[in-house]
């Protein structure tokens, strides 16, 4: 890996090319939510995705009701209980929305379910396979942090929509002209106190990942709290998962604000690329998603710190969109507010013009950012 500029704080490691467990990418990211049909009313009016898929009483599923929802290579999967009683209301009374899984597309769902456990995963769904007249699809499951799942995916052999037992909805736009988002960049995870190290070792152990970067306290923090990260990335690179935990600071950090309501570990925030920020992020916002505000005094030294960028920078400031570069090139970021009641799960769009990082540079206009609507919410 290239040498990467980085803020203070933060270290990079050469990633490992050695992929012991073959991962194609992020299959899909299935949410269990208190009501399936609102939130894909949402998904799809306010953030563009097409719904392409479903299964609920009319497909003969009697328990839960799924939504599948598609934007370039994004396939999000919103379930909610029919019945009430089962994993997806535990889920959901505990967590409130949130990621349960995160599916990971594989070339042979059993050989990965074997490889994980035997490298310390528990598992919890063995290898099975679904059917229907579309074809067949392989299943299994493994715990990662908290009460995420890892799903392996593989679906070489199966035309369907989704998956067997569900019917097809809508065609997914394919041309990039049409479309906000293109695909998932990064999954974030937040974990307890103490637990970050364990939770690193176990994707290097388990998945065959490499840390690729290290965030310190130093790096990621405000006069008033602070978090440290790490970030674990398969022999491909194209799938990247940041791992959080919270530092000693003089008030709650957001990794705390998040642990307290979440009730535990969990993903924290998807990030999702886009071509086009400017044009992306002003659509949304006529749409009615709501980001963090950013102080007009963060754009007086852009120009400075950034260099020259093809974005100008008034647009970048009308609409709170960061701006940061390393020795690869710049990228373009946004946060948007939590997406559901609690204050929990939130989204990241990003626009990466040869940068590999995560906007170190922006990490203290954006925590303060958070903390900001954190002091809002009494939770600082």
């Amino acid at each position: 890996m290239a040498t990467q500029q980085l803020a203070p704080g933060a270290i990079a490691h050469p990633v490992d090319e050695n992929d012991r467990m073959p991962v194609h990418g992020i299959d899909h990211v299935e949410f269990y939510v208190g009501n399936a049909a609102q939130a894909a009313f949402y998904f799809t009016r306010a953030y563009g995705f097409t719904e392409t898929a479903y299964s609920g009483l009319e497909t003969g599923h009697r328990g839960r009701r799924s939504h599948v929802l598609e934007q370039g290579r994004i396939r999000f999967v919103l379930t909610g209980t029919l019945e009430g009683g089962d994993e997806i209301a535990e889920h959901h009374a505990r967590h409130g929305d949130g990621v349960h899984k995160i599916a990971l597309s594989v070339p042979d769902a059993a050989a990965a379910y074997e490889h994980a456990v035997a490298h310390g995963a528990r598992g919890v769904d063995t290898p099975r396979w679904e059917e229907d007249e579309h074809g067949r699809v392989q299943l299994s499951s493994v715990q990662t942090y908290g009460d995420t799942l890892h799903l392996f995916v593989q679906r070489e052999d199966y035309r369907g929509p989704f998956l067997p037992g569900f019917e097809k909805r809508n065609d997914a736009s394919r041309d990039p002209d049409t479309l906000l988002l293109m695909a998932i960049d990064h999954i974030v995870g937040n974990v307890e106190l103490g637990h970050m190290q364990e939770w690193v070792s176990y994707y290097e152990r388990v998945f065959g990942m490499t840390e690729m970067i290290h965030f310190s306290d130093e790096a990621i923090s405000t006069e008033y709290s602070a978090l440290m990260s790490k970030v674990v990335t398969d022999g491909s690179g194209r799938i990247k998962f940041p791992i959080n935990e919270p530092a000693e600071g003089k008030r709650k950090s957001q990794i705390e604000e998040y642990i307290d309501f979440y009730k535990g570990a969990g993903a924290q925030h998807i990030a999702m690329a886009t071509r086009d920020i400017v044009s992306c992020v002003g659509r949304l916002r006529d749409r009615g998603v709501e980001f963090l505000s950013i102080p007009e005094e963060y754009y007086d030294e852009v120009p400075a710190r950034i260099g020259e960028i093809k974005e100008d920078i008034a647009d970048l400031r009308r609409l709170g969109i960061l701006v940061d570069r390393d020795d690869e090139g710049y990228l373009l970021q946004i946060f948007t507010k939590p997406i559901g009641d609690r204050p929990t799960v939130f989204f990241e769009i990003i626009e990466r013009h040869g940068a590999r990082g995560f906007g170190e540079g922006n990490f203290k206009a954006l925590f303060e950012a958070i903390e900001r609507e954190q002091d809002k919410r009494g939770n600082l």
